[in-house]
């Protein structure tokens, strides 16, 4: 059966509990040997089938016990309150991994490791995000609060420029890395200061990343 066609434009927001630079963006073990993480979406343009998505948010967080390729996952979605009924559907059928190729996108390759899939939160999103300047904010009421930052030369607490570029990633093309600091006290609680963060502009779709 053919899968419905979507596509989403827009920037993304991780914050894990990995050191800055994340060693599973190089095929490596988490820093700390098991990995929980947040990751948010600003919807510029985007749609599922018929379902204009734009201007809306959507994000999840989520916890492994080991790396996330060893399983076992929990994952809970979080949907944009302003979404009506139709766009909520949508928003978590993308988050959840499905109508999506196989081995295409991160969201459907995280899929395929989690066990523990909690009901989906709807809750207003607050999210900003300044490519340029590693910056951003999120706050969704009593779930998540976050901040991406640069990092910061140790001597002279200058910002510090850094980018991961995976020609071939599942997520993204180009990220910029930051340093992030995050609390939740949700279902998938974690406590974040001065972790890993990326943020990248994302063209997500039924076949995965568009480039």
């Amino acid at each position: 059966m053919a899968f419905t066609e979507w596509s989403l434009e827009g920037v993304e927001a991780v914050n894990c509990n990995c050191t800055c630079g994340c060693p599973c963006q190089f095929n490596q073990s988490p820093t700390h040997g098991h990995c929980r993480a947040y990751t948010f979406v600003r919807v510029d343009r985007g749609r599922f089938g018929d379902v204009p998505l734009d201007g809306l948010a959507f994000g999840f967080l989520a916890a492994w016990p080991g790396p996330i390729h060893h399983g076992n996952g929990t994952f809970q979605a979080v949907v944009d309150a302003r979404a009506d009924e139709h766009q909520r559907a949508a928003l978590e059928t993308i988050a959840h991994g499905r109508e999506t190729d196989v081995g295409s996108l991160v969201l459907q390759v995280f899929a395929t490791t989690v066990t523990n899939l909690l009901p989906t939160i709807h809750a207003p999103i607050e999210f900003e995000c300044d490519l340029d300047a590693r910056t951003a904010r999120l706050r969704v009421p009593g779930i998540v609060d976050g901040t991406v930052a640069p990092i910061r030369n140790p001597v002279t607490g200058a910002p510090h420029s850094v980018r991961i570029t995976l020609p071939k990633g599942f997520e993204y093309t180009t990220a910029e890395v930051g340093a992030g600091r995050a609390s939740s006290s949700a279902a998938v609680a974690f406590d974040f200061v001065d972790t890993h963060a990326h943020l990248a502009r994302v063209h997500w779709g039924t076949h995965g990343v568009v480039r």
